[in-house]
């Protein structure tokens, strides 16, 4: 078995979430180094297909090595999930058994210093997953006013002291480097325990570079969509804003009314379409944590379109 640098999260729950059948079609939203996938068509074979997208040309090229053994069942390209219906279209599918969505920045864009997701190397402050995309965390970093780039910094960051922050990087812009702007938020924001202060930023940074709140909003109503009665949908996050949205859309569609409680008759005419398979996220166990760190602030959650 071919093995890649990125450690698949939640790898076995996954593979029982999802069910995987013979003939079965499944899409893997956010392939990466292909180990989600490859699991996926062990557990489908000798006939279920997979589509996996991507939009970093480095993770598809490592995953089209992981899944070369499984040949014409394995269909690579360079999407982003949030043009799922599209993309199923340009494939000729239709519908599908399973979807995954692994919202997880891999272990293989945090180690390529060069990528400049990483405050532990010097690198330019570049941070997106499509080296294509326009923007760059540089050109928010040096171009947003000083309150907009505070309020980026607390919605995506979560992080209280983001006033001081975004008037410490207006101050000494422009910065160029990732170790330029932790020195900033350093200098601001006194390091007090095991995590660098400036993690936040960093993410808050990483997620408005990439979108990645609003394609995770634009995804969902495609996904139900693409998904066959019984086929299943698995979500994994990382942070709370994600998760939010991902249980926020998930209760609401596995509710035949969604009128205001006190109402006492309902108006709204919703119809669920989905079951939560648990209600509570699904999280890694000691074991996996203790072999892969990062897996630790990982939740997995779970429908059944009905």
């Amino acid at each position: 078995m071919a093995h890649s640098p990125h450690q698949p999260v939640l790898y076995h729950e996954i593979i029982l979430a999802l069910q995987p059948k013979n003939k079965g079609l499944y899409v893997d939203g956010t392939l990466g180094a292909g180990g989600h996938a490859r699991g996926i068509l062990e557990a489908c074979a000798p006939d279920g297909r997979l589509l996996g997208l991507d939009v970093d040309p480095q993770a598809l090229a490592l995953a089209r090595k992981t899944l070369a053994p499984y040949g014409e069942r394995a269909r690579l390209m360079q999407a982003s999930y949030d043009s799922l219906t599209e993309t199923l279209r340009e494939v000729g599918w239709q519908e599908v058994d399973g979807i995954l969505l692994d919202l997880g920045l891999s272990s293989m864009q945090l180690d390529t210093p060069e990528r400049g997701f990483s405050f532990q190397h010097d690198a330019p402050l570049d941070m997106r997953f499509d080296p294509a995309s326009p923007t760059t965390a540089a050109d928010l970093v040096n171009s947003l006013p000083e309150d907009e780039l505070a309020d980026l910094i607390y919605d995506y960051g979560e992080e209280r002291a983001s006033r001081r922050i975004a008037r410490a990087i207006v101050r000494a812009r422009p910065l160029q480097t990732t170790l330029q702007l932790a020195a900033v938020i350093e200098s601001v924001l006194p390091r007090r325990g095991r995590i660098h202060p400036a993690t936040q930023t960093f993410q808050a940074l990483r997620i408005a570079v990439n979108q990645e709140l609003d394609r995770v909003d634009t995804f969902l109503p495609q996904a139900v969509a693409a998904l066959k009665s019984g086929g299943r949908l698995a979500i994994i996050s990382f942070h709370s804003l994600e998760d939010r949205i991902v249980k926020e859309y998930f209760r609401r569609e596995s509710r035949d009314c969604i009128c205001p409680p006190r109402q006492p008759i309902c108006t709204c005419g919703h119809i669920a379409t989905l079951k939560e398979i648990s209600r509570k996220p699904i999280t890694p166990g000691e074991a996996e944590i203790e072999a892969n760190p990062r897996a630790r602030s990982a939740k997995l959650r779970v429908v059944e379109k009905l």
